[in-house]
């Protein structure tokens, strides 16, 4: 897609012609009081422009022979206009304050929308470390900006303008002075900005990296030490940590360039205007006064006050360009389809036909599977670990488009689903599960806001999720932190819970109950299918006591589909399934058919 390039993860990062044009349109949705700021800042600068004139005739009138009365009155005059530009600059940046924290909230809304509206296989493949990067550093950044950077960057801007043209109408060879001096920042700053938005963006991009490093590692802590991978963890995550410092040194190179030449270039027009104005003095008194000169020295010494207003939010502004732009690059990821214009399936029926997926452009990991899932039916997938369950579940539930083939429910592509259309129809329930902050409630009515109260005990009592009756709240119990706070198990009958709510018509369970110990489980997945009666449920399953339950079962091996029948059958064929179940029916300690596979 033009206006966009690739950034960590796999997300968009928007060109500087599409931020600039998402700029246009959200300063034009508060047009009122981005003017009304610009206004204020404005009349704000003109306030302080009279101090140096009014200083230069104090002296031109004292070097004339005033009286203490005139001098007095002058000095009034410089009181007032100081007060009343002080008075204009606040409101100016409280203005200023609103319209940020306005712009920051649109924002903000319009990052989760899309977030929301990314498929879930765009969102596993970008990481969450990418993802909480954007919609918290980057917003936050963009935040700043909007609510402090902006606002003074706007008022010292109007400020340095209209002390030149100050020293312009003084005297225009004072005021060319004084713009040959400041040429020493206009380079340097051109130097800075040709390198500042890559160089953000890079650190942008390694922040991402090692935020999804640590959030990988920390997440995985347990099969880390189980696998004892602390050595290969913490190398990769050392490299992360000083990829992300080079990052950041580069951009501090950047810094340590611009502001010393900065620093040096203010006092060059000051002399300038010093030694040009007292040149033309000595030559012709006439042509110049002491004023004059005076005046043109002040004004370019207080340029000094807004230009490194601007020099130093220079580099948040760049900072946030790029964090914008990773934000606004959001409006490029992939989306669902949208729910008006998605074909409604005829029935539930689920269709694979010669279906072949890869990961990422890797080898197939499914090979020209066919099944068909009879609407209501009961069906079991299992086989060792790897043998690709788990890829195939997800292709069923629409979470991936197979590479080819098609998967279909009533004749419509899964993957084209709405979301809405796609809850409705398919559920996938993994073994990974989160707890949304706030009470049981609220946990629960995501899937269905209307619930009543007794919905929702019924839900948590037809998981098994017999602890609830211990809450001291009931359903207004806080789960965010505390003795309440749901362990890996409650965590995961909620998540169950969840889907008794939405009550779908198909139901996909990719060992959704492993957390739970083997006789709980049972219990919640037969609690499920009498709730779920008439259901399709399809289990991927790792106890072949779920198999034995299923009105079919489907038996998976390297990615091929090798055995489809009842349990019985199976047994009887005396094929792969025949010697998983005579395994693990003949010893339930032994380790169990199944397990993680992609």
């Amino acid at each position: 897609m033009s206006g966009v390039t690739e950034g960590s993860g796999g997300l968009p990062v928007a060109e500087a012609a599409q931020t600039r044009r998402a700029a246009v349109r959200l300063v034009r949705r508060d047009g009122r009081a981005f003017a009304a700021m610009l206004a204020l800042n404005g009349l704000a600068a003109v306030a302080g422009l009279a101090a140096p004139w009014l200083l230069g005739r104090i002296v031109d009138e004292v070097k004339a022979g005033a009286t203490v009365g005139v001098v007095d009155r002058l000095a009034l005059a410089i009181l007032v206009c100081a007060v009343v530009q002080l008075l204009l600059a606040r409101y100016a940046s409280y203005v200023g304050h609103r319209f940020g924290e306005r712009t920051l909230a649109r924002i903000r809304e319009q990052f989760t929308e899309r977030a929301l509206a990314m498929p879930a296989s765009v969102v596993e493949r970008a990481g969450t470390g990418d993802l909480t990067t954007r919609g918290t550093t980057d917003v936050a950044s963009v935040g700043t900006t909007l609510r402090d950077a902006g606002p003074d960057v706007a008022i010292a801007s109007v400020q340095a303008l209209f002390i030149l043209a100050a020293v312009f109408v003084l005297d225009p060879l004072l005021g060319a002075c004084g713009v040959i001096g400041l040429s020493g920042i206009w380079f340097a700053s051109r130097w800075y900005l040709r390198r500042a938005l890559k160089a953000y963006l890079e650190e942008g991009a390694a922040s991402s990296a090692l935020a999804e490093e640590l959030a990988a590692t920390t997440t995985g802590a347990r099969t880390v030490q189980a696998l004892r991978l602390e050595h290969r963890r913490l190398l990769a995550c050392r490299r992360t940590v000083e990829e992300s410092r080079r990052a950041r040194t580069r951009t501090l190179a950047l810094r340590s360039v611009l502001f010393p030449v900065v620093d040096v270039s203010y006092a060059i027009p000051v002399a300038a205007v010093l030694l040009v104005g007292g040149a033309l003095m000595m030559r012709d008194p006439s042509a110049m006064t002491l004023g004059t000169v005076v005046a043109s020295a002040l004004y370019l010494r207080q340029l000094s006050e807004p230009l490194n207003t601007v020099l130093e939010r220079l580099e948040s502004l760049q900072s946030s360009g790029a964090a914008f732009a990773r934000v606004e690059g959001m409006a490029a990821a992939p989306a669902n389809a949208p729910a008006g214009g998605a074909t409604v399936p005829e029935d539930d029926r689920l269709e694979v036909s010669g279906a072949s997926y890869a990961y990422d452009g890797g080898p197939d990991v499914l090979h020209e599977v066919d099944l068909s899932v009879r609407p209501g039916e009961r069906l079991a997938i299992v086989g060792p670990s790897g043998a690709g369950k788990t890829t195939l579940g997800r292709l069923l539930a629409g979470m991936d488009a197979p590479r080819t083939g098609s998967v279909t429910v009533g004749g419509v592509p899964v993957a084209a689903l709405s979301q809405s259309l796609l809850r409705e129809r398919v559920v996938l329930v993994t073994q990974e599960h989160h707890v949304f902050l706030g009470t049981v409630r609220d946990n629960l009515q995501i899937a269905a806001p209307a619930a009543t109260d007794a919905d929702l005990r019924a839900a948590l009592a037809a998981v098994g999720a017999d602890w609830f009756d211990e809450l001291p709240d009931g359903l207004d119990t806080d789960l965010r932190h505390g003795p309440h706070r749901p362990d890996g198990a409650r965590a995961q009958q909620l998540a169950l819970a969840r889907v008794v709510l939405a009550d779908p018509h198909t139901l996909i369970l990719d060992e959704a109950t492993a957390l739970l110990d083997p006789r709980t489980a049972r219990h919640t997945e037969r609690a499920l299918a009498a709730v779920l009666e008439g259901r399709t449920v399809i289990a991927i399953a790792h106890r072949l006591q779920t198999a034995h339950d299923a009105d079919r079962v489907a038996v998976m091996r390297d990615g091929r589909l090798t055995e489809l029948g009842t349990h019985e059958e199976l047994v009887a064929a005396g094929g792969a399934y025949a010697s998983l179940w005579h395994s693990w029916h003949g010893d339930h300690a032994g380790p169990e058919p199944g397990g993680h596979a992609r």
